[in-house]
């Protein structure tokens, strides 16, 4: 996507053309095409102003009404799976939203992080050499192999 023209330069066009060029003669003096000094003044005629119109899609999101539930689920529940909290988000709020979205949302809009645990006494920590070490060793004693 292209970049918009400056506020001086909308500026100035419209200056060139109260003085009397016109859109054409404007547009071959400042550099422009004559195209986009005619949008200029047709915006200047049409707003009352030369500012160019924000660019993008809004950011908006169909969570954003549920944000403050999403926030305090989430927190009464940290390991809430994202599954999880859409078919709860669907019941309560008959809001359907994906997993993806979901974690998204958490993560960009609500300054959620995501950090891997290890299983630290489930089954990985049943199996291995170091399982050996832990059985034998007091209970107070550190993991040492």
């Amino acid at each position: 996507m292209g970049k918009s023209l400056s506020l001086d330069i909308r500026e100035r066009v419209v200056a060139l053309v109260d003085d009397g060029l016109s859109c054409h003669e404007a547009a071959r003096r400042l550099r422009i095409s004559a195209a986009s000094a005619v949008r200029i003044m047709q915006r200047k005629r049409r707003t009352g102003g030369v500012r160019a119109a924000p660019q993008g899609r809004p950011r908006r999101s169909k969570l954003d009404v549920v944000s403050n539930w999403l926030k305090t689920r989430v927190e009464a529940e940290p390991d809430i799976t994202m599954p999880e909290l859409a078919e709860v988000l669907k019941q309560e709020h008959a809001l359907t939203a994906t997993p993806a979205m979901l974690s998204r949302y958490l993560i960009h809009r609500l300054g959620f992080t995501y950090k891997k645990i290890p299983d630290r006494d489930g089954a990985a920590a049943q199996t291995g050499a170091r399982c050996q070490v832990r059985v034998a060793a007091p209970p107070d004693a550190e993991d040492a192999p």
